[in-house]
């Protein structure tokens, strides 16, 4: 087949999944890329920086190839940078701001995927030090990561779960995260980033964390709120939907702790560490048509059936449990 390109580098287990549940047909896949470019002449207003087959392709899979709703997301994603370009000014990993963030683990990245292939991202939220990081700043390393991250194929197929400890996260910490940089997040992360998220899983989360939840529900949309388990301090629940070979021991897994800086040394390569020079431009996702992945490329397990409709279910059950419960986990699935 002549796109055969586009796919290259998937393994025949991934390319079978995308047609699964994506609905990807390697025989249409440029007809398919070439309907969404011919969109872009709808919106004069936004600037769209990048249409080649591959950024486009990403759109695609994140909307399981249903060419309006992907069309959408990439209106979005440009018009989200648009409307916030002092986030995305020096996007780089060596920015002072993003580089801090992704030295205090902000976030972090496993070097290992889950039974599904998904790369797992994680958030120690107590770990933020509100005197050295701005929320936006985490934001933006979170974004700048996604988007090294989503250069590899086989995680545009697959997705991420991101996991959140909030474990010691103090109430003056939580009172900086006002509903207005949280509806930021959420825009950037649902409505304008093309990735597939698998899940999001609270754990250990203080009362007001879970008010704070509520407070932000409106802004999520079904298909996300389905996603989002609180797991309160029953690693049980979390285990049944990721497996603890896959887990550092923080969330009782099998793997050793979580070393921080993990992750902003694969972004900063020689550049970690050292805190004054910024002469080494590791990605600028504006300027830079292939970002070389110099990211290893695990093969991920075959990825394994687990019945969806038991986990959603789960979910509905105790979505809506009153705060006064908090120290139940909303999501027991014993």
């Amino acid at each position: 087949a002549e796109m055969t390109h586009l796919q290259a580098g998937l393994s025949p287990e991934t390319i079978e999944k995308a047609r699964l549940e994506l609905n990807e047909n390697p025989d249409i896949l440029h007809q398919d890329i070439q309907q969404v470019r011919d969109m872009i002449i709808t919106r004069p207003d936004i600037g769209f920086l990048r249409t080649d087959d591959a950024f486009i392709l990403r759109f695609l899979r994140a909307r399981k190839f249903h060419q309006m709703e992907a069309f959408r997301l990439l209106a979005q994603y440009f018009q989200y940078r648009q409307l916030n370009l002092d986030m995305f000014k020096n996007f780089k990993a060596d920015d002072p701001g993003i580089k801090r963030a992704l030295t205090d683990g902000f976030p972090g990245v496993l070097e290992n995927r889950d039974h599904c292939g998904r790369k797992i991202l994680l958030l120690f939220a107590a770990n933020w030090d509100q005197s050295r990081n701005s929320f936006i700043d985490i934001l933006r390393a979170i974004l700048l990561s996604l988007e090294v991250l989503i250069e590899d194929q086989e995680l545009q197929i697959n997705g991420f779960i991101l996991i959140i400890d909030w474990s010691n996260f103090s109430f003056k910490q939580a009172s900086k995260l006002t509903p207005s940089i949280l509806k930021l997040a959420i825009e950037g992360l649902q409505d304008s980033f093309p990735a597939r998220f698998g899940g999001v899983h609270f754990v250990n989360q203080p009362w007001y964390i879970h008010a704070l939840y509520t407070l932000i529900k409106p802004f999520l949309k079904d298909k996300t709120r389905k996603r989002i388990f609180l797991h309160g301090n029953n690693l049980n629940s979390l285990h049944q939907l990721i497996h603890p070979e896959c887990l550092p021991s923080e969330f009782g897994g099998t793997l050793p702790p979580y070393d921080m800086g993990t992750w902003a040394r694969t972004l900063l390569g020689p550049d970690y560490g050292d805190e004054n020079e910024y002469t080494h431009t590791s990605y600028n996702a504006m300027h830079v048509k292939h970002a070389a992945s110099n990211l290893e490329r695990d093969t991920s397990p075959k990825p394994m059936k687990r019945s969806q409709s038991v986990v959603e279910a789960g979910t509905l059950k105790h979505e809506d449990q009153g705060e006064n419960e908090n120290t139940q986990p909303l999501l027991a699935l014993d």
